[in-house]
């Protein structure tokens, strides 16, 4: 929406053709390529999937199983790619405490998914009763409503001491809330702004109480550590072949109504990812005209 809008950090000069992930049948790979004709993938072109061919970027792209559906493909890598990586840089470990923001959203849903093995304390904050739905089968703990006081409800379900992480796609005004809801030496992951504000933090926050508050960004570590790529998409294609994560898709969309699905994420609809049906999978195969 914000590219539409021409107000994304990295956006792309009009012409362009919107969507970002996909996920389809190999129609061609270069030699000495990871990929075949005909393998099944899954991946990130950062703008140009709305389309019924894509190219692909194979640093962002991965195979996955005939188990998993094109439709949860196409919701899969960017969202369990960005939760996977903010559990790595917040150096999560087994047991610790985790409150997650937009825990209906797409990053939301599959830090939830990632962690629902490795946490019994995993607060969701939501703003609905339908999102509260999501979030605890996507399964949190325990529900937070954006609109009560829900860092009082955090510190409450962590016996007075707050939790250990937060991951915060939305911003804006839950931001400080955020640094109120964590233990000392706790650590708030910043993932994005889908609330639209961007929130300033002031330093003595983080003194008093040994806190941190770390960036998330994949495409300026891998500028950094080339051979990080490797383990990242080794990491989500053996996510993928487990059976056991299961990407939230909210709505599936025929290739006719494509455009409705701007305004279903533009009025807040969306739980989980939208989902454009460019050619039913049963049909496709690695000759037609559709990946």
């Amino acid at each position: 929406m914000l590219q539409s809008r021409g107000a994304y950090q990295h956006a792309a000069p009009v012409p362009y053709v919107a969507g970002g992930e996909f996920a389809g049948i190999v129609l061609e790979a270069p030699a000495g390529s990871r990929f075949a004709v005909g393998d099944r993938v899954a991946g990130l072109t950062v703008f140009g999937s709305v389309a019924d061919q894509v190219t692909a970027i194979p640093g962002y792209t991965v195979r996955i199983p005939s188990t998993m559906s094109f439709n949860d493909g196409a919701a899969f890598f960017l969202n369990y790619l960005t939760a996977w990586f903010t559990l790595y840089r917040a150096g999560f470990t087994d047991g610790e405490s985790v409150l997650v923001h937009g825990a209906a959203g797409g990053v939301g849903s599959a830090a939830l998914d990632l962690l629902k093995v490795r946490s019994d304390r995993l607060l969701a904050v939501v703003s609905s009763d339908s999102k509260a739905h999501v979030a605890t089968r996507c399964g949190a703990t325990e529900v937070l409503r954006s609109g009560d006081d829900w860092p009082g409800r955090a510190r409450a379900a962590t016996g007075g001491h707050g939790v250990d992480i937060v991951i915060d796609p939305v911003g804006g005004d839950r931001f400080t809330d955020s640094l109120r809801s964590l233990d000392v030496g706790g650590r708030l992951m910043v993932v994005g702004f889908a609330g639209g504000g961007i929130p300033e933090v002031k330093a003595n926050r983080l003194l008093l109480r040994d806190l941190s508050v770390m960036g998330v960004a994949v495409n300026p570590w891998l500028e950094r550590h080339p051979g990080f790529g490797e383990r990242m998409l080794n990491e989500l294609e053996a996510m993928a072949s487990s059976g056991t994560v299961s990407p939230l898709v909210g709505h599936v969309l025929p290739w006719d109504r494509a455009p409705e699905a701007m305004g279903i994420i533009d009025r807040r609809e969306a739980h989980g990812k939208v989902v454009i049906e460019v050619r039913p999978e049963q049909t496709a195969s690695p000759e037609g005209e559709h990946p």
